[in-house]
């Protein structure tokens, strides 16, 4: 069994997507990524990643 990430930081969810800084956090304001505050982290839920790009959920 190999463990994912439940969360990864903005930089890796750039790699992830191939998107920019501002869409990631323009899709964060409208609810579409989910994120976990954790000091001054920003840290997004790699399931609202999979939903956005249309991926099945990991098991």
């Amino acid at each position: 069994m190999i463990l994912q990430p439940l969360v990864v930081t903005i930089a890796q969810t750039r790699e992830l997507t191939s998107l920019g800084r501002n869409s990631i956090y323009k899709l964060i304001n409208e609810g579409r990524l989910r994120t976990v505050k954790t000091g001054r982290r920003t840290l997004v839920d790699t399931a609202s990643i999979r939903e956005l790009l249309g991926l099945p959920a990991s098991s």
